[in-house]
């Protein structure tokens, strides 16, 4: 009997109507499919029945590898690594297609690391199928000007576009989280604001958002130097939060902050 470690934010999804919903977002036939966190294999059993290419799984716990490669011995692909210690761009030569129940303690960390690390020219993936707490869920689909809005929401916007697919209960679950889950659809925008360098986002971002409900100008100044014409030039107000400025601003000022520092 595996036991799911709380230490690794794990929740093992047990429901098979929620499983084949899954399997059903993203095409899967024929295709180079990678899963994150496939913990005792039930979504991984109803993906190699739809008839993949390839099928590459990461899984960090070593109880969990043993049991997978028992029960799918040579039909998958096992990367027994730390999903944060692995460079996603050469997991594979051909474009994956991501499904993944991601660690509740290292969600955000996932997405962001991906978003932020992505090469323009060869995307390393099609489409991500990924499950979230809802509440996290909640800020990457959110709206400016709204409280879920935040820096996961301005960097997710960058370069992906995402929808909500379903919700689900915490009874789909083994053992139960105490809230609820929801799955996003992510897939790679055609256009997107050129940055010389996502650190530049990833910086204006954290520093805005590090006190959410002050005015932003206090954070402003100390990346621009209390310099006006950048405010004055895209019509920023600097009695503002952080909230009511919309991903384009942002864009923006990061655009501004790589000038700035040359």
């Amino acid at each position: 009997m595996i036991r799911a470690k709380k230490s690794l934010g794990q929740n093992f999804l047990i429901d098979q109507n929620i499983i084949e919903k899954i399997t059903n977002i993203a095409k899967i036939e024929n295709k180079n499919i990678l899963e994150v966190g496939p913990g005792t294999g039930n979504l991984t059993a109803a993906i190699l029945n739809k008839n993949p290419k390839k099928l590459i799984v990461i899984e960090k716990d070593d109880e969990l590898v043993s049991l997978l490669k028992k029960k799918f011995t040579n039909k998958i692909k096992i990367i027994n690594k730390d999903i944060l210690k692995i460079d996603e761009n050469f997991i594979e030569k051909e474009k994956l297609t991501v499904f993944g129940n991601l660690p509740y303690n290292i969600s955000t960390e996932i997405l962001s690391r991906w978003i932020l690390n992505l090469n323009n020219k060869n995307l390393w993936f099609d489409h991500l199928v990924l499950m979230f707490q809802k509440e996290v869920a909640d800020r990457i689909i959110s709206k400016y000007n709204s409280k879920n809005y935040g820096r996961l929401t301005v960097l997710t916007n960058w370069k992906l576009n995402v929808k909500k697919i379903l919700d689900i209960k915490p009874s789909c679950f083994s053992p139960r989280p105490k809230i609820d889950s929801s799955v996003l659809f992510f897939e790679p925008k055609k256009n997107f604001y050129k940055l010389n360098n996502s650190k530049s986002l990833e910086k204006i971002t954290r520093i805005f958002f590090m006190h959410r409900r002050k005015m932003i100008k206090k954070p402003y100044n100390q990346l621009f130097n209390g310099n006006t014409h950048i405010s004055s030039t895209h019509k920023i107000d600097l009695n503002l939060r952080p909230q009511n400025l919309d991903c384009d601003t942002y864009f923006k000022l990061a655009n501004e902050y790589e000038k700035l520092i040359g």
